[in-house]
């Protein structure tokens, strides 16, 4: 009974580490559902064979999250610390298989992130090149997923003279870790003011293996893994 009690303890003390260490990386998270997935001498070691972690309305660096699922294994963490009250801590690289589904009302919410303002600024100046135009003179507004496509409107105040933005965006998987933006147009009142083909590509990076990504209307779900590092 002693064992069982002491390995009761010390499971709710990693569950709590663990829950706190995710509420550090995100500002907001509803609805969190956590179930490690691990024998009594495994955890007292510091390995976690299975953490799932299902999550709603999460905030990360200002994105949105509509729903997030995620599977992470073969998880080594600091246990001795742990026990004496300090923050988890990842002592190897993790892989996570994880399932994203995000609504439109949530993706127009993150147009106001760091993350995601500062990339479409750089592209719409890439498109749009002009000395006046900065990142002060773009406002976002709204996102409206479709077909494979982004529609994203914005209004941009170049030398005192407002304008409305559509940008249209083709979004595809091109590799497990490279996404293919074409075509691509940006209309103000109807007037096209650049259109293109060719787009851009962007690669993800090699911690990222996107394995789905399905962009239908008023949604986006994507299915991949991810290597979390130390």
């Amino acid at each position: 009974m002693l064992k069982k009690n002491k390995f009761k303890l010390v499971t709710n003390v990693l569950t709590e580490a663990i829950k706190f260490w995710l509420r550090t990386q995100v500002s907001h998270m509803e609805q969190l559902q956590l179930d490690i997935q691990a024998g009594n001498r495994q955890i007292l070691s510091g390995y976690i064979p299975s953490v799932s972690i299902v999550a709603e309305k999460a905030i990360y660096q200002g994105l949105h999250l509509s729903f997030i699922d995620l599977v992470a294994q073969n998880i080594r963490i600091n246990i001795g610390s742990i026990l004496k009250g300090e923050q988890l801590r990842l002592l190897e690289k993790v892989s996570v298989s994880c399932k994203l589904s995000q609504i439109e009302e949530d993706l127009s919410a993150s147009l106001s992130s760091t993350l995601l303002s500062t990339a479409l600024n750089d592209i719409l100046a890439k498109f749009l090149w002009s000395d006046s135009l900065n990142n002060n003179s773009i406002s976002w507004q709204k996102v409206q997923i479709k077909d494979n496509q982004l529609v994203i409107k914005a209004t941009i105040d170049e030398e005192n003279n407002p304008q409305t933005l559509d940008i249209c965006v083709g979004l595809n998987l091109l590799s497990t870790h490279e996404l293919r933006i074409a075509p691509i147009s940006v209309t103000s009142n109807t007037k096209t003011l650049f259109e293109s083909s060719d787009g851009e590509y962007l690669d993800l990076g090699s911690d990222v293996e996107i394995q789905d990504l399905n962009l239908i209307p008023g949604k986006i779900i994507c299915r991949g893994m991810i290597n979390v590092n130390p």
